[in-house]
């Protein structure tokens, strides 16, 4: 029997069982990339996170309906559009593009709803006016403001004791400077800066706040009550809270059921930083000739609440990691097993199976699913070499690492495939499977009829094409490089 799943909620700050106000589905809000660039790794450290989240909850049985924002409009991007000479759509349209790319090369599945700011900005003009309607908001020079002294709960998310809060924590809370009555305000409307895009509406002309882009997007699609809001521990204050505020303001209802929060990346021991020279987007990684499925280990590897340490070292194994689990199931299915033997390894199985879901349900503990995979796949390749492993026991072990890799998904060698996408990788690696399983169709024939210079012709053409071709007890059988 499944374990019960638990959650750690950081809104109550502590661990309890996880459950859906719809029964059967899952109502989930993750914050997405601000589009001014290329994302980074420590955005998708989070991202990734939020992918293992919603394949472990769908493979328990629940339906997934999952919106993510592109936060398409803030200072930068109309900064940036305006030095580039572009729309700021036009400007933003480069970026989601090459998010999306990212976030597939990641193996990472889309969510039900993805979502840009600048296509609800009548919902956000909703949700304001209902605000104002209920004395939650004040004008200044044409800016709208959220009063959080008529918020009382304001700070439960993250702890803060706002009351004492100077004037100059109003960086932390805007980055945008704008006349308001107190240093915990917050915009929910922004007036026109001279030159600066903007939108005409019921409310006057400006354009969104931050934080009001959230609460719009998730009721708008998800209803007043969510059972689960994701993202980065950077995110908790303001932006979630000022999230909170706004929503639970104009609802009177609970914004959200379950928060949970990534925490950051470090690089080498760092924070992530360009002036450290420690600052790498996914593809800089993948010009270097990292693999999607080595990074992808990798972020997942490390429980979502713990800071992960991201290294060249690490990297490497996990790559070392991926071939290992590569090499397991290629053994599984090529070697000649026996029908039945006196020993069964199925309890072992069972076992892997019952402590990788126990990891995941503890509050998505992925480093203890992972060692509950690489343990049985240790204990599987003692058994095959000892003859002590049966037809049967393969199909189980088959089943299992396929029910892994529904969540963790780095076992297809697609690496390759994915890479040229974006224009990555070495184009003499460009051969498919089916045409390296061609190539060693024909080395054989070539070998069986005793032409051996064309049998090594085939083979360095396919050592050059980066594939390792390998004798085992169960036969030929080829990787890549």
């Amino acid at each position: 029997m499944p374990a019960e799943i638990q959650f750690h909620n950081t809104l109550s700050g502590r661990k309890g069982p996880f459950t859906t106000l719809h029964s059967g589905e899952v109502r989930m809000y993750t914050c997405g990339p601000t589009v001014y660039d290329f994302a980074h790794i420590g955005n998708f450290r989070t991202f990734l996170f939020q992918d293992i989240l919603r394949r472990f909850l769908a493979s328990r049985g629940f339906k997934m309906f999952q919106v993510m924002n592109l936060t398409d409009v803030d200072d930068r991007i109309i900064a940036n559009a305006a030095a580039a000479g572009k729309s700021i759509r036009d400007y933003t349209d480069q970026y989601i593009k090459a998010f999306i790319e990212d976030c597939h090369a990641l193996g990472m599945e889309d969510p039900e709803k993805l979502v840009r700011a600048t296509d609800h900005i009548p919902a956000m003009v909703d949700l304001i006016e209902r605000l104002q309607k209920k004395s939650f908001t004040y004008p200044s020079d044409g800016s709208i403001y959220y009063r959080i002294a008529k918020f009382p709960a304001y700070g439960k998310l993250s702890k803060i004791d706002v009351s004492g809060m100077q004037a100059g924590a109003s960086e932390r809370i805007d980055t945008d400077r704008y006349e308001k009555e107190n240093a915990r305000d917050f915009a929910l409307w922004k007036a026109p800066k001279p030159g600066e895009h903007f939108w005409e509406t019921e409310i006057g002309p400006g354009r969104p706040g931050w934080h009001i882009e959230c609460s719009a997007m998730s009721m708008k699609y998800l209803g007043s009550t969510l059972d689960i809001h994701t993202g980065g521990v950077d995110l908790t204050f303001p932006h979630h809270e000022n999230e909170i505020a706004q929503s639970e303001g104009a609802t009177g209802k609970p914004f959200v059921r379950f928060w949970l929060h990534a925490e950051h990346l470090l690089v080498d021991g760092q924070k992530m930083s360009k002036s450290l020279g420690n600052f790498y987007t996914l593809r800089d990684l993948f010009k270097q000739g990292y693999k999607p499925s080595s990074i992808r280990l990798l972020l997942a590897s490390v429980p979502y609440r713990t800071q992960l340490n991201f290294t060249n070292a690490s990297l490497q194994q996990a790559a070392s990691s991926v071939e290992r689990l590569r090499n397991f199931v290629e053994r599984l299915r090529t070697e000649k097993f026996k029908e039945q033997i006196g020993k069964d390894f199925s309890p072992r199985v069972r076992d892997a199976e019952r402590d990788f879901d126990a990891g995941l349900s503890d509050d998505l503990n992925t480093a203890q699913a992972l060692a509950a995979v690489f343990d049985l796949v240790r204990d599987a390749n003692i058994a095959m070499d000892r003859g002590e492993f049966s037809r049967s026991d393969a199909a189980a072990a088959l089943a299992a690492i396929s029910e892994f890799d529904k969540i963790f998904d780095v076992l297809t060698n697609d690496d390759d495939e994915r890479l040229r996408v974006l224009g990555y990788g070495d184009e003499k690696s460009g051969l498919s499977d089916a045409e390296i399983d061609q190539l060693i169709a024909q080395r054989e024939s070539a070998r069986k009829r005793r032409d051996f210079n064309e049998a090594d012709r085939i083979r360095k053409q396919l050592s050059d094409s980066g594939i390792i071709l390998e004798d085992t007890r169960g036969g030929l059988r080829w990787k890549r490089r």
